[in-house]
């Protein structure tokens, strides 16, 4: 009789500690996440600084419209251009310093983060030169105050890497975009070089060598044209043809692995108004090389970040939804993470009345649905506890920058909570099919019932317990807004 009583008591346990598996339910919402989809564009003049507002930018968190569009946007995305016009030829002030640094504070008290560009000059003039309206002297900065300003900058950039999204590179023409420039080397119809010397480029490359090192090495910097990335790696005299970056290159911290770029031109013509040009050397011309460069844009982007804005409708259909246009197929080949909210919104209201705006709102960066779970039930504490997860990111990328993969044990009875990190890089969750599994051993966990959640933090600590700063899966009924923990509906008990 006691060996019967045994073996039933046996068979019990093993029916109570078998599997559970969970299915998930996809949400369509738009909804805040970090590092990625529309930003607000903002600006300060030093010769007139007008401070970010707390109020303004956690307003942004709430659905927005902004100048001329036709839809509204939530937002987590600043773009914060910094207009030195009153130091092209001096040093930054401690005043203007104590400005930016003001910024960063107030983007972090809002729960936003900043994608920072430094230019000297954002106004054009008409006049008697070949390109009519805008005309030199363009106003910006020789290349020695320039590197003088990076440096002043560095400390800031250093001390504000938890609300830097990424960096544009900017400095040099109007803009920042590189092109029209007093002193770098005037590639437009104005000079009659019409193209990049090796002199041009070595002073360019030593302005993106200095702000990567000033930049914090888990920050990107975006520049304005493939080739500008591949002369920086690969040196002045490197054709177009050049490699790009390998995945098992990618993240590594290196150069190459750190420059992404910004399109301020996205599909307002075949050639994005020379985006994808090669800008020659002293010893080869200026000529289009759009199929080239365009393929190595695709393959480096999807390992770095990328984004931009509109800026000219006149490519309509081609910038319009599908199928007349192919707006979307873009962001996807091109691994679109951001966009300007208000600029250019002829091509962008297009995307409203086309129909694929919705889904472009959802489907910027990064969009990761849970799909499945397969839990324990129960273990003991000498047991390991084993996971599977199956989830897929629906997005044109995957998320930019590194941060942890948790999974959450919170005790019912008395809300302590026990983090157990998946040996796994967000980055890499590409577009498509993500599996995750862990295995954790449970002796450093005291018995009893657990819910079980997913957290996916930001890396600096004096971000990661905010919620606001969590990525939030595209599943019905998982969001904790309060805690920023994405809950898998499953309990386990550990004895």
């Amino acid at each position: 009789m006691p060996r019967i009583l045994y073996f039933t008591l046996l068979i019990i346990i093993g029916c109570q500690s078998a599997p559970q598996e969970v299915t998930y339910q996809e949400s369509a919402e738009d909804f805040l996440n970090p590092e990625r989809g529309f930003y607000h564009p903002t600006n300060a003049l030093a010769s007139n600084f007008e401070p970010l507002s707390e109020n303004v930018l956690k307003g942004y968190r709430s659905p927005t419209r902004k100048g001329k569009a036709e839809y509204d946007v939530v937002s987590t995305l600043v773009y914060r251009d910094f207009v030195l016009d009153k130091f092209t030829d001096q040093p930054l002030s401690e005043e203007f310093l104590t400005q930016v640094k003001t910024d960063f504070t107030t983007a972090r008290v809002a729960g936003v983060k900043l994608i920072p560009r430094f230019t000297y000059t954002v106004k054009t003039k008409k006049g008697n030169c070949p390109d009519a309206s805008i005309c030199p002297p363009y106003g910006d900065a020789p290349k020695h105050v320039v590197l003088g300003h990076i440096a002043q900058l560095k400390p800031i950039l250093q001390e504000n890497a938890d609300v830097t999204a990424f960096v544009q590179m900017g400095f040099i023409g109007i803009w920042g975009e590189n092109y029209y420039t007093d002193h770098f080397g005037d590639a437009s119809n104005n000079n009659h070089q019409k193209k990049l010397l090796d002199a041009n480029w070595q002073d360019r490359i030593e302005v993106l060598k200095a702000l990567l090192d000033a930049v914090p090495q888990e920050i990107m910097v975006q520049v304005r044209t493939p080739q500008i990335k591949q002369r920086q790696v690969y040196g002045i005299q490197a054709p177009v043809t050049v490699e790009p970056i390998t995945e098992s290159e990618a993240f590594s911290g290196t150069d190459k692995a750190r420059i992404g770029f910004h399109n301020d031109c996205f599909i307002s013509s075949p050639d994005d108004y020379g985006t994808f040009d090669d800008y020659g050397n002293s010893a080869t011309p200026r000529k289009s090389e759009t199929a080239t460069l365009r393929k190595y844009f695709a393959a480096d982007s999807r390992f770095v970040v990328v984004g931009g804005e509109t800026c000219s409708d006149d490519y309509s259909p081609e910038n319009d939804c599908g199928p007349a246009g192919h707006a979307e197929q873009e962001m996807k080949d091109m691994h679109y993470t951001y966009l300007n909210t208000s600029y250019n919104n002829d091509v962008n209201n297009d995307w409203v009345t086309g129909g694929c705006m919705e889904s472009i709102k959802r489907n910027l960066g990064y969009r990761i649905v849970l799909k499945k779970g397969i839990y324990p039930s129960i273990i003991s504490t000498s047991d390991s506890l084993k996971v599977k997860l199956m989830l897929e990111n629906v997005g044109y990328t995957s998320p930019v920058n590194a941060r942890p993969v948790e999974l959450i044990l919170r005790n019912v009875d008395d809300k302590s909570i026990h983090t157990l990190k998946f040996d796994s890089d967000i980055r890499k969750w590409y577009s498509g099919i993500v599996a995750l599994e862990g295995s954790f051993p449970a002796n450093a966990i005291p018995s009893g019932t657990y819910e079980l959640l997913l957290n996916f933090p930001d890396s600096h600590n004096a971000l990661a317990k905010r919620a606001e700063y969590s990525i939030r899966l595209a599943n019905h009924e998982i969001w904790e807004a309060e805690t920023g923990y994405n809950k898998l509906n499953c309990k386990i008990k550990i004895n």
